[in-house]
């Protein structure tokens, strides 16, 4: 994933990472929740009547240069440019959603990065429920903790791997994948899908989670769910008040 735009300075300026980094298991930890917890899941643009743009130059700017985050297409694909930058390998996999009630296509894209001979799930624009950490594609069926989340990767009966979170203290299914190999280009039908159609949860309301280290702040329409150490709180917010919110929670400007 290459934009002319891109430099790694920038983007570690961006996330705020101080630490070391090189092309191995430790930094693409770090990396990953670096930018998990200041590059927000945000969809304005679409809330603008926007389709979004999944030029690469687009992206980099949109978050490096205007300070905004975006949906998983942006937060992934730029992700992705700092791997490449690292000179870490890795691919795009196409993944179905499988929270709705009926079946979906698969409009979710993630990342799959190697590093020191293993093979590493990374997901940063998955919402409510997304993974805080690189998962190891080996560690199946075991349950995996992260800060005060569950997960759990599995392998369904085609043989497609399955991830669960739990929920109010049950497995529920995200999303599943294989290890097809995609290209940038094979996301823009599924793209212009989440940016257009009326029954896309991005067309329908607004939809903005800013991950922390204890938790997430998630904005969903005009209900303000904020979890800290597991426990949740609810908040239904006036108009002004969703302004306020986008704008000192999650640094983001009006969607008017």
């Amino acid at each position: 994933m290459h934009a002319s735009n891109f430099d790694l300075p920038t983007y570690l300026q961006r996330i705020g990472y101080t630490g070391n980094f090189a092309g191995d298991t430790t930094t693409l930890h770090s990396l990953m929740r670096q930018q998990l917890f200041t590059v927000p899941f945000e969809n304005l643009d679409v809330q603008a009547g926007k389709v979004v743009s999944l030029i690469p130059e687009d992206i980099a700017d949109k978050i490096l240069q205007q300070g905004r985050g975006g949906y998983c297409y942006e937060v992934n694909g730029l992700f992705a440019m700092a791997l490449q930058a690292l000179g870490i390998p890795y691919q795009f996999v196409a993944a179905r959603p499988m929270f709705y009630p009926a079946r979906r296509p698969r409009t979710h894209m993630a990342v799959i990065a190697e590093v020191e001979g293993r093979r590493w799930l990374c997901d940063l624009g998955f919402g409510s429920y997304g993974i805080r950490a690189p998962m190891d594609l080996e560690l199946l069926d075991i349950n995996i903790e992260q800060d005060s989340d569950t997960f759990l990767l599995t392998r369904d009966e085609r043989g497609e791997y399955l991830l669960k979170a739990q929920v109010d203290g049950e497995w529920a299914n995200q999303y599943g994948f294989d290890l097809s190999p995609q290209e940038w280009i094979d996301f823009v039908p599924a793209n212009y899908l989440n940016s257009t159609h009326p029954e896309a949860i991005f067309v329908q309301k607004l939809v903005v989670v800013q991950h922390h280290s204890s938790g997430r702040n998630i904005l969903l329409g005009d209900m303000l769910k904020t979890i800290t150490d597991g426990r949740a709180e609810k908040r239904q917010l006036d108009p002004k008040e969703v302004e306020e919110v986008l704008l000192n929670q999650f640094r983001l400007p009006s969607i008017h």
